[in-house]
């Protein structure tokens, strides 16, 4: 067999939508069969009142720590910031704090836009970034924290209860899509035995599919595909929360980029 027909015949879901068409190329270049299935859409906020409120807040106050998610969502509020004339004063007041990134694309977008990293986390979660950030004992400091789609309730609350004040800004939010029809259709294929494999780039889209199952009522039987016949692929621990919670077993790259998910797919998947 060769490289370029390693998934001859394997079916496989994906429910990403940033990057689908890479991912989705890769996986056909391999001939793989694709079911393109979203069930989540990034809903840019560059005119959100919330956010260009602590974005002036953060532009014109001493920030101590800086807490970084998402390359992605860091980029998205300098480009925020910039609309709204803000983005010299956001990036000089991050540039006399401290700064803490959630692994190498998170660096990369603070690098990009000038700044320097104190620290960044190995295994690129957040709570290696809290953790850490939590370790430079921030009462009385001031935090800014850029989050990604979802409040990041569970380590601000912790920042606060340590006595620290945190300042998060969400660049961005995620949302069901308009179509959920495809998600659907990718429930009904994982229960009748169409799909080989599914892959997940985002703890969100995963959490999102299950939700679907539910509320087909048909989630004990989608959990029992996906434990013994169905593949799972993540592009890392965080990613696969949901399906670890309910007992699925995943497969994941040791690198969390998408090229490394596509290798592993092709290795599992292409024997």
């Amino acid at each position: 067999m060769t490289d370029a027909n390693a998934l001859g015949g394997v079916t496989i879901g994906i429910t990403a939508e940033r990057r689908a068409e890479e991912f989705l190329g890769a996986l056909e270049r391999h001939g793989a069969t694709v079911k393109h299935a979203p069930t989540l859409t990034i809903v840019p906020l560059p005119d959100d009142d919330a956010l260009r409120v602590v974005t002036e807040r953060v532009a014109t106050a001493d920030i101590d720590h800086v807490a970084v998610t998402t390359g992605a969502g860091f980029r998205g509020w300098v480009e925020a910031a910039r609309g709204w004339g803000l983005a010299e004063p956001l990036l000089e007041s991050l540039s006399r704090a401290a700064v803490f990134t959630r692994g190498p694309k998170a660096t990369g977008a603070v690098r990009g836009h000038g700044l320097r990293e104190t620290w960044s986390a190995p295994g690129e979660t957040d709570r290696e970034l809290f953790d850490r950030v939590l370790a430079e004992d921030p009462r009385g400091a001031r935090v800014a924290v850029q989050s990604h789609g979802a409040p990041l309730t569970e380590h601000t609350d912790a920042l606060r209860a340590h006595g620290a004040e945190v300042l998060e800004a969400r660049p961005y939010r995620w949302q069901w899509p308009e179509d959920l029809g495809p998600a659907r259709s990718l429930v009904d294929d994982v229960c009748s035995g169409a799909v080989d494999a599914l892959a997940f780039t985002s703890a969100p889209a995963t959490r999102n599919l299950l939700t679907l199952a539910d509320d087909a009522g048909r989630r004990a039987e989608f959990v029992d595909a996906l434990t013994h016949r169905v593949r799972c692929a993540c592009v890392g621990p965080v990613t696969a929360a949901p399906l670890t919670e309910v007992g699925v077993p995943t497969l994941q790259p040791e690198r969390q980029r998408l090229g490394a998910l596509v290798k592993l797919l092709v290795a599992e998947l292409g024997r």
